[in-house]
C-alpha cells in the first residue's frame, strides 16, 4: 500500500520533497486558512483542507477524520512550531504515531517544561509564573539578578529580556506581557539567568533513541537575546561535547521526545549545560545548512525520509563516523538601527564576491518596512561563509554583511516614514 501523508500546516517545500523520496506517496494538508496561499504545487496534493486558526481542535481533529475515513492516511506530520499541537491531537485520535499531545505541551509551555526538568532532577534552574511586577520583584529577592522574562509561550526571541537591574523589572515585564503575532497569550516567566556562552544542539531521534548531529556556537544580542551569528561545529573540547551529548539526551527522555528533528538552545557555563529551550522541529537560521557543511548530515532529508516511513538514524550515524575535512559554516545577521521603510541595498554583489562567502541573501526587499532589534524577524540580511575554523568563517560572514548598505526611509514617533 503507497503511503498517504498527512501534512498539518504549509511545509514549505517539505511536502514536495515527501512526495519525491518514495514513489507512490500522496499528501494532504491541513492548515490554517491564511496558509493556503503559502503552499507550494497546491494541485499535487490529494487534498487541502483549510480551517480558521481559531477553531477548536475538536473541528480540526473531526475535519481530519473525515478524510482519513475516505482516504485513509498512513503517517502525519508537521515541519514548523505552529499546530504542532493540532498535530499531536488529530494523530492521537487517529491512531498515527507522531509527537504525544504531553510532550507537545512540554515544549510549547516553558513554564511546564522548566517544572518537569526539575521534577526529573535534568536542570534545576529556578523559574516562576508572575502576573504582575510585584511577583516579579518577589523572584528577584528570592533568587537574585540577573533574570530572563520572557514569554512562556513565544517563538524568535520575541519578547525576552536579561535583567541586571532592578530598575528595569517593570519595562521587562511589559515587554514580555505583549501580544506577539501568532502566539498565545499565556503569560509571563521568570528564570534565573546563567552565565557563559550559547549553544544550539541539532539531534535526531527514532524509536527512542537519540543522536546529536551538530554542535552550533551562537551569538545574541545582549539585551533582546535575538541571534545575530552561528557557527558550527562548536570549539568545545571532547569533555564538553560529551557533557551536551549527555545532556540534551536525557533533556529529550524527561520530555518524552521519540522520534524527528530536535533544536535545542543551552548555555554552557561554570554549572554546565543549562537549557534556554528546546524545540521539535529543525532549528531556524540556517543551522541545517551550517550543520550540513560541517557535518555531512543532511538534516531536512532525514526529516523527509523518516516521515515515508524509512530508518534514518543508522545512516547519520555512518555519515558522522566518516573521515571529513575539517570545515567550519557560519552565518551572520544584518539588523536596521531604526523602524522605517528600506528604500535601497547597496553592495550586495560586492558582498557576494567576499573571500569564503557562499550566500548573501535580503530578508527584506526594497519597499518593505523595517524595524530595530526586537524579535528575529527584525533582521534584515544574512551572509553565510565556510572557513577553516570557526573564526575565519565568523569573520567572513560578517565582513560580508559590512558591505551591505541600507538606505531607509525613516518612521517617526505617530508612526509615519518621514
Amino acid at each position: 500500500m503507497s503511503e498517504h501523508v498527512l501534512v498539518v500546516g504549509s511545509g514549505r517545500d517539505l511536502p514536495t520533497r515527501v512526495r519525491s523520496a518514495l514513489p507512490g506517496t500522496r499528501t494532504s494538508v491541513i492548515c490554517r486558512l491564511e496558509y493556503v496561499s503559502k503552499l507550494r504545487e497546491l494541485t499535487e496534493h490529494t487534498r487541502v483542507i483549510a480551517v480558521r486558526h481559531d477553531a477548536p481542535d475538536e473541528e480540526w481533529i473531526e475535519l481530519a477524520s473525515a478524510a482519513h475515513a475516505r482516504h485513509p492516511f498512513t503517517r502525519i506530520a508537521t515541519f514548523g512550531e505552529r499546530d504542532q499541537d493540532r498535530c499531536a491531537a488529530i494523530g492521537e485520535a487517529l491512531g498515527i504515531p507522531t509527537h504525544s499531545p504531553r510532550t507537545v505541551a512540554l515544549v510549547h509551555d516553558k513554564h511546564a517544561m522548566r517544572a518537569r526538568l526539575r521534577e526529573a532532577g535534568v536542570d534545576t534552574t529556578a523559574s516562576a509564573l508572575v502576573a504582575d511586577p510585584a511577583e516579579l520583584r518577589d523572584f528577584v529577592a528570592e533568587h537574585g539578578l540577573p533574570c530572563v522574562v520572557k514569554p512562556v509561550r513565544g517563538a524568535g526571541s520575541a519578547g525576552v529580556a536579561v535583567v541586571r537591574e532592578e530598575g528595569a523589572l517593570a519595562a521587562a515585564f511589559a515587554r514580555a506581557s505583549d501580544r506577539f503575532d501568532g502566539l498565545p497569550d499565556a503569560g509571563v516567566l521568570v528564570e534565573q539567568f546563567h552565565e557563559g556562552p550559547q549553544f544550539s544542539v541539532e539531534a535526531f531521534s527514532e524509536d527512542g533513541e537519540h543522536q546529536v548531529v551538530a554542535i552550533t556556537r551562537k551569538f545574541s544580542d545582549p539585551v533582546t537575546f535575538v541571534e545575530l551569528g552561528h557557527v558550527a561545529p562548536a570549539e568545545l573540547t571532547v569533555l564538553q561535547e560529551k557533557e551536551v551529548h549527555t545532556y540534551v539526551e536525557r533533556l529529550l527522555d524527561t520530555l518524552g521526545v521519540t522520534s524527528g528533528a530536535t533544536h535545542t538552545e543551552l548555555v554552557l557555563g561554570e554549572a554546565g549545560p543549562k537549557v534556554i529551550e528546546t524545540h521539535v522541529r529543525m532549528g531556524g537560521d540556517e543551522i541545517p545548512a551550517l550543520a550540513l557543511d560541517a557535518t555531512g548530515v543532511d538534516i531536512a532529508e532525514c526529516v523527509v525520509r523518516q516521515t515515508v516511513g524509512e530508518r534514518v538514524l543508522p545512516g547519520i550515524r555512518q555519515t558522522l563516523a566518516e573521515q571529513r575535512p575539517g570545515r567550519s559554516s557560519a552565518i551572520w545577521f544584518a539588523a536596521s538601527p531604526a523602524a522605517g521603510e528600506l528604500t535601497e541595498v547597496h553592495g550586495l554583489e560586492d558582498a557576494r564576491r567576499t573571500h569564503r562567502v557562499t550566500e548573501v541573501e535580503l530578508l527584506v526587499r526594497p519597499g518593505g518596512s523595517c524595524g530595530t532589534l526586537e524579535s528575529s524577524e527584525s533582521r534584515i540580511a544574512y551572509a553565510r561563509a565556510l572557513g577553516d575554523t570557526a573564526d575565519e568563517a565568523v569573520a567572513a560572514a560578517r565582513q560580508a554583511v559590512e558591505r551591505l548598505e541600507f538606505q531607509l526611509r525613516l518612521r517617526a514617533a505617530d508612526g509615519e516614514t518621514v
